[in-house]
């Protein structure tokens, strides 16, 4: 027998009237990250920050030399990103100013180790990952066999990160880089300084996927006595600085990482399933010594249920892009719990939350 479920009150015309509204916004949201596209590809911000911080539509015509034919085309385009938050405006649109927002993406302005957004923007508003998106549907009623892979990657053949992005289309692979490169530096300082503690007393720090160095230069930075290791893909390691200040290894995550007292894992394993990221966290404790010699590992990552509001839908937004783009999730306080102790650690201590993500510290 079917189980008896409540029946749904009939709408009130008021209650009708506004879910369309609602709808049209749902269905056309789509629109102001392609504007936002728009005005980064245009130059918009840093145009405002090369004219002190506020301009007009006329202004910016004439700054980024278009056509004076668009000046409306402009205002409407702007007006539009100001609605939804990228840019201030005052006297009913007839001047913008950049914003925390649209801050970050101005161009040779760097905030906290590397502020520019830019490429955050114009990757996740590419033809590759909206076509991706797109696919969702068909996604859903294919049946796989074996592991299931991502909707781009059944789309497209490819797997970001890897070196089948680079054959697919070089330069968004050079794209796809930059983003992760400014996305996982952004608020390393921050960390820095309001995480002190969490640094005291080491010695030396393998930086997992660390890139170039920046959030390891940084560390060393602020603490010199630790000394920092990186490990990335060869294809990274190879375009690396040779500074001296830290040391890079070419090397896979899966299967040996660098001895040190700590590792830290930016931004790393929402990219994995839950068993690689169980592969990826037991050989981080083949690397590290006991807890009693300050043996740890560090995860600077998104916690679920850990924010509200517009935080909580920019953590579900985030995990969507994770499940059309790879294999991996956004996980809440237990799926961390679980993937912790399934790699053979004993507890671990959420640290501190910093913007969109928690510190947390994991022990052998």
């Amino acid at each position: 027998m079917a189980a008896q479920t409540d029946k749904m009150a009939v709408p009130t015309d008021a209650e009708l009237l506004q879910a369309q509204a609602d709808l049209w916004r749902h269905t056309l949201c789509y629109l102001t990250p392609m504007a936002l596209r728009c005005a980064v590809e245009l130059g918009i911000p840093t145009a405002i920050h090369g004219l002190g911080g506020a301009a007009s539509p006329h202004d910016l015509i004439a700054a980024l030399s278009l056509p004076p034919s668009k000046l409306s085309f402009l205002g409407r385009l702007l007006y539009q990103l100001a609605t939804a938050g990228v840019f201030d405006t005052t006297d009913a649109g007839t001047t913008y100013r950049l914003n925390p927002i649209s801050y970050l993406l101005v161009d040779g302005v760097h905030i906290d180790g590397d502020g520019c957004q830019t490429a955050i923007v114009r990757v996740a508003s590419s033809r590759y990952y909206v076509e991706a998106a797109f696919g969702l549907a068909d996604w859903f009623r294919k049946d796989f066999d074996g592991p299931v892979p991502s909707p781009f990657e059944d789309l497209h053949g490819a797997t970001i990160f890897d070196d089948s992005m680079a054959l697919l289309d070089p330069e968004m692979d050079k794209l796809v880089h930059e983003a992760k490169a400014s996305h996982n530096h952004m608020g390393i300082g921050l960390v820095l300084r309001q995480c002190r503690d969490l640094f005291q007393g080491l010695e030396s720090l393998t930086d997992l996927c660390g890139g170039d160095g920046t959030t390891a230069r940084a560390i060393v930075k602020a603490y010199p006595h630790i000394k920092c290791t990186v490990l990335d893909l060869p294809k990274v390691i190879d375009k690396a600085p040779a500074e001296g200040v830290v040391k890079y290894v070419a090397g896979d995550i899966f299967h040996v990482v660098p001895p040190a007292q700590a590792v830290l894992i930016k931004s790393v394993l929402h990219l994995w399933s839950d068993e690689d990221c169980i592969k990826i966290l037991a050989q981080c404790k083949k690397a590290i010594p006991p807890r009693d010699a300050g043996g740890k590992v560090i995860v600077i990552d998104i916690m679920l249920s850990s924010a509200s509001g517009l935080m909580l839908e920019t953590h579900h937004l985030v995990d969507m892009l994770k499940l059309v783009m790879t294999r991996g999730r956004q996980r809440d306080e237990k799926d961390w719990s679980d993937i912790f102790m399934k790699a053979g650690f004993s507890e671990y201590k959420i640290f501190k939350k910093v913007g969109a993500r928690v510190v947390i510290e994991v022990y052998p």
